[in-house]
């Protein structure tokens, strides 16, 4: 059986995916991607920015930033949110494929970010590697990759049909998701059913989707860079600057195009030296 293709479900996923955010990530990951996009001097690529949660921040900051991501809806919400906060025309966002980075000009980022998990969207293997070729070769010398892995995925229960999540949407609008996890241990996928019910007076409307994800330790997505042509410089256990440790809430890897001679500034390289050589 084919692996499933995991950019599936996100066009689905835009219209709900603040209101769930706001209530699990929230803003915990902003200020690192602020620290980090402003110590590269340069046009910084968000992979998957999807409705703007880092995006808005980081162009508020000043940074010179274009998003890509592959689904419309996601990204007319992102532009909604740049008029709103007053930021329409400061920042290029861009609909495209990231195993196909479409930018003619080599060279052209100081960094490039996937925060989130967001690369653990590829599901299948070519994917991936088409991906970091890519991002290689639009990172000028010395440019730095940003990784964020979710570490718990292979933790998850199955479990099937549970309110996950519930709470308001708007005035008069009350939401439930109801939520199945399946695990496929062999591949090393966890598979999200999401259906989310909205109830407005005797109005009842009931959204249904599925998102994939796959699991990837330290040691395989650094043996990747590697390949792809990148140097592990870090791996971070939190979004402070923390020492990597597998039992950590996230993984943080920071890897440089090779054939750079630049450095992390120091309180990103705290965790350098232990971290990344157990990579």
């Amino acid at each position: 059986m084919a692996v499933r293709d995991g950019s599936r479900g996100w066009d689905e996923y835009a219209p709900f995916y603040d209101w769930e955010n706001a209530r699990t990530v929230a803003r915990r990951d902003i200020a690192f991607w602020q620290r980090l996009a402003a110590a590269q001097q340069g046009p910084v690529l968000e992979l998957g920015c999807g409705t703007g949660r880092i995006a808005v921040p980081l162009v508020k900051a000043g940074i010179p930033l274009v998003g890509i991501d592959r689904s419309a809806p996601m990204l007319a919400r992102a532009r909604q949110r740049l008029h709103r906060a007053g930021l329409a025309g400061r920042a290029r966002l861009v609909r495209g494929d990231i195993r196909s980075l479409p930018f003619r000009v080599r060279h052209r980022f100081k960094l490039v970010m996937a925060p989130y998990g967001m690369l653990q969207s590829l599901t299948r293997e070519s994917d991936l590697q088409a991906t970091l070729t890519s991002i290689a070769r639009v990172l000028g010398p010395g440019g730095l990759l940003g990784i964020d892995l979710v570490p718990d995925l292979p933790r998850w229960s199955e479990y099937s049909r549970r309110v996950s999540l519930k709470g308001r949407k708007g005035p008069g609008t009350a939401i439930r998701l109801i939520e199945s996890v399946r695990q496929d241990t062999r591949r090393g996928l966890t598979h999200f059913d999401q259906e989310y019910v909205e109830s407005r007076g005797r109005e009842r409307r009931v959204h249904r989707f599925e998102l994939t994800f796959r699991t990837l330790s330290v040691p395989q997505m650094a043996r990747r860079l590697l390949r792809a042509g990148f140097s592990v410089e870090a791996v971070l256990g939190d979004y402070q600057g923390g020492p990597w440790d597998p039992r950590a809430d996230v993984w943080i890897i920071l890897a440089r195009k090779r054939g750079s001679a630049r450095r992390l500034p120091l309180g990103l390289r705290r965790a350098a030296s232990s971290a990344a050589g157990g990579a």
